[in-house]
């Protein structure tokens, strides 16, 4: 084993960076036997020093960021801080000043991926970000390494899971959105302010950075089609059990079937009980992988927290790490299909709508020859009046996106339409 430790460098020291940094140092024995060398944490950068964190040397904390990554003896710089800047800049700055980096970013990954592998090719060094997705879930190596010699078709998941947690409870106890997100927030689940989760935007950035390792093409997160959970309801949830479906907010990266593009989706989804991912309850993710040669995979756990991000960066550290020492870099980027991202408008989906109408004769035969104008096949319509009032629901085929959506449209100005109670996507069949 080689003596003189690998240095390592601290982004971060909130609830995941304390965690990495407690785990390097009380697993540091077994750290340095699974490396071939000891591993030094070098320096921590925060923004708050006055902050006690157990566990890390006063002498350790900066919060010159910069200063740290310049510094030339540093071999890893782990960051975890989030967001598009100074992140990015400090990345760009570690590769030039030779370290390789473990990134926990999704945001910067989704948008900034190329920029930055172009930056670590550059420079001989590794870019590794497991924990960017599905935290403790192993995903990212085994779509860029373990399936690199197969064809990956279609990549379906729940990969929030304040998202999950909300709709979970939502399902088994017929809780509205704004009491199911409350509890969420009270256990920690939700952040005070949970847009970035319930308006699919982690998810979407998550999306981006599965359908490009998946598909060996560029996704970036303006690619990725999104709408959020706020509008599902406890009726929604009604109407899915009627169908043997539960909902979840869906990730879903597809391969066209003939080969030539590529789509990039998160959004509400009516999911068959059948299916694996109806059965993924509170917060925890699970990533449901189609391929042609390995058939169908299932990645399970939890996604978010401390100690399950913090286990994603270390397994990435320990990778990279190894790397140094042998003077070798792992997978880089892989965008040789070049694929272009359909729009939403060209997705073949299926459609669970629910309509509130007048209670009378030729309401049905209005509304199914609006759906037969545009293309579109009905499978099922269920229709319940009283007191010259009605819900109808209907459930089609799959159809292109635009055109079940022109037909809401067309539906919205039936003058025996009262309105759309509901509009939602049925997946996974």
């Amino acid at each position: 084993m080689r003596t003189r430790p690998l240095k390592v460098a601290l982004l971060g020291c909130g609830v995941v960076g304390s965690e990495v940094a407690r785990i390097m140092t009380t697993h540091a024995d077994d750290l340095a036997a699974r490396i071939g060398a000891p591993v030094e944490l070098a320096g921590v950068a925060v923004r708050r020093p006055s902050k006690v964190r157990a566990g890390i040397p006063p002498e350790l904390i900066t919060t010159d960021a910069t200063a740290l990554v310049k510094r030339g003896d540093i071999d890893v710089v782990v960051e975890v801080i989030g967001g598009i800047e100074p992140a990015r800049t400090l990345i760009t700055t570690a590769f030039e000043h030779g370290a390789s980096v473990v990134s926990a970013n999704k945001a910067l990954l989704a948008q900034e991926g190329q920029s930055l592998y172009a930056a670590a090719e550059q420079h001989g060094r590794d870019l590794y970000y497991e924990a960017a997705v599905a935290g403790a879930i192993p995903l990212i190596r085994p779509l860029r390494e373990s399936l690199a010699g197969d064809k990956v078709n279609r990549v379906l998941g729940i990969v929030n899971g304040t998202t999950n947690f909300i709709l979970d409870k939502m399902d088994t106890s017929g809780a509205g959105y704004s009491e199911a997100l409350d509890e969420a927030t009270a256990l920690g689940y939700a952040e005070a302010d949970p847009t970035a989760d319930v308006e699919g935007f982690d998810a979407a950035a998550k999306a981006a950075i599965l359908a490009g390792i998946a598909f060996h093409t560029r996704v970036r997160l303006d690619d990725v089609y999104r709408e959020g959970m706020t509008e599902v309801t406890a009726a929604d949830f009604a109407s899915a059990k009627r169908m043997g479906c539960t909902i979840k907010l869906l990730a879903i990266c597809e391969r066209a079937a003939d080969g030539g593009s590529v789509t990039a989706r998160v959004h509400p989804a009516m999911i068959p009980l059948s299916h694996p991912l109806a059965s993924v309850r509170g917060a925890y993710n699970a990533v449901f992988v189609e391929a042609d040669a390995a058939g169908q995979l299932m990645f399970y756990g939890p996604g978010a927290g401390g100690s399950p991000t913090a286990s994603a960066v270390l397994g990435d550290l320990v990778a990279v790490c190894r790397n140094r020492l042998n003077e070798a870099t792992g997978p880089g980027e892989s965008a040789y299909t070049q694929l272009p991202v359909s729009p939403m408008g060209d997705v073949v989906t299926r459609y669970h709508i629910s309509l509130d109408v007048a209670d009378k004769p030729g309401v049905l035969a209005q509304v199914a020859t609006v759906f037969a104008e545009h293309g579109v096949s009905i499978d099922t319509v269920r229709q319940q009046g009283k007191d010259g009032e009605a819900s109808l629901v209907v459930v089609t085929h799959r159809a292109p996106d635009a055109a079940l959506s022109g037909t809401v449209e067309a539906l919205r100005k039936l003058d025996t339409v009262r309105g759309v109670a509901s509009i939602m996507r049925v997946e996974g069949e």
